[in-house]
């Protein structure tokens, strides 16, 4: 158990004592208006600093976590078009967490969500009502919310992130009934491969179980590992690998996948460039290649 999670623990039984805890998300929060040519753009200053304090001021979850143990993350907003309150905008979402015992930091989410539809009315309170979620902008921003720290959960416990997910999933089911065509767009089941539904659906998959162990394999006993031992830690991601394969010939372009390989294409060509055994290093360039093949010039770079 790393120094961190002893801490949280040490943190469990110091609450009976009445020492305070942190929120789980250390987020930075960005609102992109350079699109919109209007002479007074306060509302968008006011919306930032409103879903800032929305996202930090928030506990997510019952878990226990101490200051340095928030999870870092960015968002992104781009405002594509903005009339009579009504935002249609593009979301880029990016997490990391810190690798053991190193200054390192490693991408845990990338994604974009191309569909991010929202009202807002300047100086109106940012709310949430978890059993109905009225709000299109706090709905996706709080199932985002829990992804992240579902996925950072994942990379340090096996499975531990289910509770999170699920959270998730009942966000998508309650939005999916929504009747304004406007912000039901990116909950919908089946309208893309690339939205809400379907990235909840893959995690919350039995089918996916294996991406899920993998995905704590390559994080605690990976990155974790390798300032003790990088290679038992670097053959340990280079044994896991093929469940991409697996996945990705069982469901072609699953965004689950999709998403894993946006945060870790850089990191993988990293670890195994120049290094590794002649064999680690030419199974990966095959799995890498076989399920990402737009970017095998860049793999090429892992049997050098």
């Amino acid at each position: 158990m790393c120094k961190m999670k002893v801490f949280r623990v040490f943190l469990m039984m110091c609450m009976f004592a009445g020492i305070a805890s942190a929120q789980e998300l250390n987020c930075n929060l960005q609102i992109n208006s350079s699109q919109i040519q209007i002479a007074n753009k306060q509302v968008f200053e006011t919306l930032q600093k409103d879903l800032n304090d929305f996202m930090n001021n928030r506990h997510w979850t019952s878990g226990i976590y101490a200051v340095g143990e928030r999870i870092d993350c960015n968002f992104m907003i781009t405002i594509q078009s903005y009339a009579d309150n009504v935002f249609t905008t593009e979301l880029q979402i990016q997490a990391r967490r810190p690798v053991y015992n190193t200054s390192y930091n490693t991408s845990t989410f990338n994604f974009k969500d191309e569909q991010f539809n929202f009202t807002y009315v300047e100086y109106d309170p940012i709310e949430i009502n978890t059993t109905t979620y009225e709000s299109n902008l706090t709905a996706v921003l709080a199932y985002y919310a829990y992804i992240i720290i579902g996925l950072d959960l994942d990379s340090y416990s096996k499975l531990g992130g289910t509770e999170c997910f699920r959270q998730a999933e009942n966000i998508v089911n309650l939005m999916q009934s929504k009747s304004d065509q406007n912000e039901s767009a990116g909950w919908k089941a089946f309208e893309s491969n690339r939205n809400r539904y379907a990235l909840i659906n893959n995690l919350m998959d039995e089918r996916f179980r294996k991406y899920r162990e993998f995905f704590y394999v390559y994080h605690r006993q990976g990155l974790d590992e390798m300032s003790m031992n990088v290679a038992n830690a670097r053959a340990k991601i280079a044994e896991g690998l093929p469940v991409l394969r697996e996945i990705n010939r069982m469901q072609p372009s699953a965004v689950a996948i999709q998403a894993f390989l946006d945060s870790k294409n850089d990191e993988i060509i990293n670890i195994f460039s120049k290094k590794g055994t002649a064999k680690e290093k030419n199974d990966v360039y095959e799995i890498m290649t076989d399920v990402n093949p737009t970017l095998t010039s860049r793999y090429e770079t892992i049997k050098q």
